[in-house]
């Protein structure tokens, strides 16, 4: 380790989490003491806090180019997403339908849609939704899809503008929706909803607070609610609303849209630094992806002979701040579900580390990266 490591972290898994943003921690703070109040009351108090929040549905609303009567907040993407499965479900429970979505969804969609008896959609290995066999599993019988937007560990965009044209068509009566988690920082995800009937995003992606998130469920649809005792969120999400966290989330959403077009570029030109001088200077590094299909911040890299566990944790050491495509809530370190979908072995999916890049990504962090990973990897081809 140089002595430019010293005491400065690299962070570098934005698709994990981003650092709050200061326009969300100062819009917060009132809701944390003087404007306490519970927005479902009557007097004055809960007047302030309800004004708070029917304000930020609105801004939310507008970015995800939506109504606010159709953004329904929730405590995380995780909910939202369960919401959307289950919801559909509950429904399909009263009038039948097979229920679809893509074989490398975040598990906040697989694991639900799995236990709802889901039928999976292949992808490809470019990480894109296989429209050929997508249109062979839609038919009338279809009652739900879902197809995530941008895929959280690889980065890919999924065209969803041809998806929903084809299910219209092939499966008119289905509800189609998308995990936009992942997607806010990069696109603009207005111009997505339009072609959806639910849509799922989540704060902390963004520069928000942990603990909430938001599903946007079109005016014309019916789903059953997960949650109930006082009515909340139209009746389909009952609890007492985190007023603090919600105007978090429409603070941080404004200023991500306000600034996406320049933070786009201007990540786009780090990332391409980045991997570009990784695979310049070690031998055999891949791409995982070709990134023409991914989002600007997104970098999943294949070092052949390099396990990532190693790999990550020499890194970990050097402060810098990665991931890898695995789950190790079990204990043990598996293939991911993702590469797996899309056809990756085992031996490359353990060998591949997801590097993410965001809004406070500098060139120094780039610098120090590339000098760390370069490093690391070749302690370990020497078995250091």
């Amino acid at each position: 380790m140089t002595e430019n490591f010293k005491n400065r972290i690299v962070y570098l898994d934005h698709s994990a989490t981003t650092p709050l943003r200061q326009e969300a921690f100062k819009a917060m703070l009132p809701f944390y003491k003087d404007k306490f109040g519970n927005p479902s009351g009557s007097h004055s108090i809960a007047r302030q806090a309800k004004v708070a929040l029917e304000q930020a549905r609105e801004v939310v609303a507008f970015h995800l180019g939506a109504e606010p009567s159709e953004v329904v907040f929730t405590a995380s993407g995780t909910e939202a997403d369960n919401m959307a499965v289950f919801g559909a479900n509950g429904m399909r429970e009263n009038r039948g339908g097979v229920m679809l979505c893509t074989a490398f969804e975040h598990h906040a969609v697989l694991r639900p849609a799995q236990a709802v008896g889901a039928v999976m959609i292949p992808v490809n290995t470019d990480g894109i939704v296989d429209m050929d066999a997508l249109a062979e599993l839609l038919s009338k019988d279809v009652s739900f899809v879902s197809v995530m937007l941008v895929n959280n560990e690889v980065g890919t965009v999924q065209p969803l503008d041809e998806v929903s044209k084809l299910v219209r068509c092939l499966a008119p009566t289905a509800l189609l929706h998308t995990d936009a988690v992942q997607a806010i920082p990069w696109l603009d995800v207005s111009k997505e909803t339009a072609s959806v009937d639910m849509l799922s995003v989540s704060a902390h992606k963004f520069g928000g607070p942990k603990g909430v998130g938001a599903l946007v469920i079109k005016n014309d649809v019916k789903i059953k609610p997960m949650l109930l005792g006082g009515s909340q969120e139209h009746g389909l999400r009952s609890g007492t609303h985190n007023v603090a966290s919600i105007v978090g989330m429409a603070a941080a959403m404004d200023v991500t849209a306000k600034q996406r077009q320049a933070t786009v570029a201007r990540i786009q030109v780090l990332r391409d630094k980045l991997v570009d001088t990784i695979i310049e200077r070690v031998d055999g590094v891949n791409e995982t992806v070709p990134r023409k299909f991914k989002v600007a911040g997104n970098c999943h890299l294949y070092f052949e002979g390099v396990e990532n566990e190693e790999l990550l944790w020499l890194l970990d050491q050097a402060f810098i701040c990665a991931s890898a495509g695995s789950s190790c809530a079990s204990g043990a370190m598996e293939p991911s579900h993702v590469l797996t979908a899309m056809g990756i072995d085992i031996a490359q999916a353990n060998s591949s580390i997801r590097i993410s890049l965001g809004y406070t990504t500098t060139d120094e962090d780039i610098a120090l990266a590339i000098e760390g990973i370069c490093d690391a990897v070749s302690k370990l081809r020497a078995g250091k």
